[in-house]
């Protein structure tokens, strides 16, 4: 098929909604020449005549499943870079998890959704800064493979760094030619894993955390995405643990069992349930 052909507004409409319930994107019609670009593309490379086949495939075929892991790679773009709105970092570090370590226990933190990884890993330095790294489980988890196998790696480009870095973090990094490296004690430190969010029996599957990460994502999905996305979150909180969104999302019109906080000039939310 002609990847730029654009699609009729019916196609459009039942391939933005089967994309929004398997993978929590959404698509309005002022995006569907975006749309009909990325999946035209995909379903030219994977042999099919037309979108409405395609559709066809994914909403019917048993072996759609793997096709959709190949085509969240063309839909999802993971802009992240290190010490990404860091206030919330500092206060999840200071406030939450090195208190947690200070009583004895051993507290998990939950990097959802987290892209390339910059994320959980700029968390990983601030904790080995403190000389807490080995006493914290660190899990990360991703629906794009592509995306984890790149975390995993470590090496990351130069629009990585987009921030100052915290004093002494460059202890954990070195240069190889124009790419970031992060130390390997670093990056093993993390259990990176691939999830979809809207999986629920995935979700529910894992363990409780104290702290749960989940920033810059909300805004790609619909409220009442949203909604089933931080239900889900909120079961996965130890009583007390605390979820940070992104600075520019909010909870306040859902309703949810978290209640909303404010430390040192950052905003999150605790499960307030015993």
């Amino acid at each position: 098929m002609n990847g730029n052909t654009r699609m009729s507004p019916q196609v459009f409409s039942i391939l933005s909604s089967l994309i929004e319930e398997k993978l929590g994107l959404y698509y309005d019609l002022s995006q569907i020449d975006a749309l009909t670009e990325r999946l035209g593309g995909r379903a030219a490379e994977a042999g099919f005549d037309s979108l409405l086949d395609y559709y066809y495939y994914l909403r019917y075929d048993a072996a759609a499943e793997k096709e959709l892991e190949l085509l969240v790679e063309r839909l999802v773009v993971g802009e992240t870079y290190f010490f990404r709105e860091r206030l919330q970092l500092d206060v999840a570090v200071q406030d939450f998890i090195g208190q947690a370590v200070a009583r004895g226990e051993r507290p998990r933190v939950w990097s959802a959704a987290c892209a390339t990884g910059e994320e959980i890993l700029s968390l990983g330095m601030l904790l080995a800064a403190r000389g807490i790294l080995d006493r914290v489980d660190l899990v990360a988890s991703d629906i794009s493979a592509a995306a984890l196998k790149r975390a995993k790696l470590g090496k990351f480009p130069k629009r990585s760094l987009r921030d100052a870095w915290p004093a002494g973090a460059d202890r954990f990094f070195s240069w190889e030619s124009d790419h970031i490296v992060v130390d390997r004690r670093i990056v093993d430190a993390v259990q990176f894993v691939r999830l979809n969010l809207l999986d629920p029996g995935a979700v529910a599957a894992l363990p409780r955390f104290d702290v749960i990460l989940c920033r810059n994502v909300l805004i790609y999905f619909r409220d009442s995405t949203v909604a089933r996305a931080v239900n889900s979150l909120a079961g996965r909180l130890k009583p007390g643990g605390v979820l940070f969104v992104g600075i520019s999302e909010s909870l306040l019109r859902f309703e949810t069992t978290l209640a909303c906080e404010e430390r040192g000039g950052a905003f999150f939310y605790r499960n307030a349930e015993p």
